[in-house]
């Protein structure tokens, strides 16, 4: 179990106790997600000694009603939270001198507090590499929620581009994605805010929809994932909206090929930045180099963004059971931009995607 290994890296890197406050990680190892928003939510962990949830006294019963079957601990709004944090810990833990935290996630101020408690115990250790790294590789489990997911971006796209009409706004076709998805599939959470682009606004690669409005013979580029019983998907298509120019089918077919490219070299045994290279120097030979702005692909899981970062720098070797996405992009100022993405995992045979939408290019026929 994943609880049984962050136990035995406490054990084997010298640490007591380790302080989980990223709801994410949480949900990971105990199976019970919420959003605490201005309250404390946090996982304690002890190197030889049973680990408890702590959470607002309205979750409690949630909580134990969950995956979890652990202890769970609450506090009310008029209680101080860190002293019963800290009182429980005293009760569990002989030794709590060493502690391991999540240093991209726990706050100053919660940083602060909890130091405040244990003034003689050191706080220097980061658990978030050793997360990472766990998370990494994906059970059999996890990849039927990614499927899943991917599944569901399928079909938000089909609505997508079923909506599309001239002088209907970008917001607009959002809107209907996102409306469709909960009355037709039951998506309650989107993985991000859906991304709809019409014309130059796509070249602004993470613009959300605007009240922009479609117009005849323009790329439009769709960018969505909902979230599947705790996973996301992550997704990229662009049609066109009426005739394409020359230009328009240049750049989509060069970003096609591209992507067809890497996805075909990703297999086990090649490393992050080699896979990136793939797709850039057909991007790059073409003579778009210097519109496409961003890494190839970045990790999949319980966060529509994780580790591993594909990327130029990264000599990380891909292996079975990772998760990521090959997204290459062109994206040029004033003129259109264009993005095709698919989440996928790698297996012994290469690189399986999650989303299936046909990516030729797709000419949608004018509508008033």
């Amino acid at each position: 179990m994943n609880l049984d290994k962050l136990q035995q890296w406490l054990q084997d890197s010298g640490n007591d106790v380790a302080f989980i406050s990223n709801p994410i990680t949480i949900s990971y190892f105990t199976g019970y997600s919420m959003d605490p928003h201005e309250r404390i939510f946090a996982l304690v962990v002890f190197k030889d000694a049973e680990p408890f949830v702590f959470c607002p006294a309205l979750n409690v019963e949630e909580a134990k009603d969950s995956e979890w079957d652990g202890d769970v601990i609450g506090y009310l709004d008029s209680e101080d939270p860190w002293g019963i944090i800290a009182d429980n810990v005293r009760k569990r833990a002989k030794e709590h001198h060493n502690w391991a935290i999540e240093k991209d996630d726990l706050s100053v101020a919660h940083y602060q507090r909890l130091r405040g408690e244990f003034a003689n115990s050191s706080f220097t250790n980061d658990v978030s590499p050793f997360i990472e790294k766990l998370r990494l590789y994906k059970t059999p489990e996890e990849i039927k929620k990614l499927q899943g997911a991917g599944a569901e971006a399928d079909f938000a796209f089909k609505i997508g581009f079923d909506a599309i009409r001239t002088g209907v706004t970008e917001r607009s076709i959002a809107g209907q994605i996102d409306y469709q998805l909960k009355i037709q599939k039951g998506v309650m959470h989107e993985s991000f805010e859906t991304i709809v682009q019409a014309g130059k606004n796509a070249a602004n690669p993470h613009l959300g929809p605007t009240m922009n409005q479609v117009q005849p013979n323009e790329l439009v580029l769709f960018d969505l994932g909902t979230m599947h019983d705790g996973y996301a998907s992550d997704s990229s298509r662009t049609v066109a909206y009426g005739t394409p120019s020359d230009k328009q089918r240049e750049i989509y077919e060069v970003d096609r090929e591209a992507q067809q490219a890497a996805i075909e070299a990703a297999k086990p045994g090649i490393t992050a930045e080699e896979l990136d290279s793939v797709a850039r120097d057909i991007i790059t030979k073409a003579g778009y180099g210097e519109y496409f702005i961003h890494r190839l692909g970045h990790g999949i899981g319980k966060n529509v963004h994780e580790y591993p970062s594909i990327v130029q720098g990264n000599d990380l070797v891909l292996e079975e059971g990772m998760c990521f996405s090959i997204e290459p992009g062109i994206y040029i100022p004033g003129f259109a931009g264009v993005r095709i993405e698919d989440c996928g995992v790698v297996t012994k045979d290469g690189f399986k995607p999650f989303t299936h939408t046909d990516k030729d290019l797709k000419i949608l026929p004018l509508k008033d």
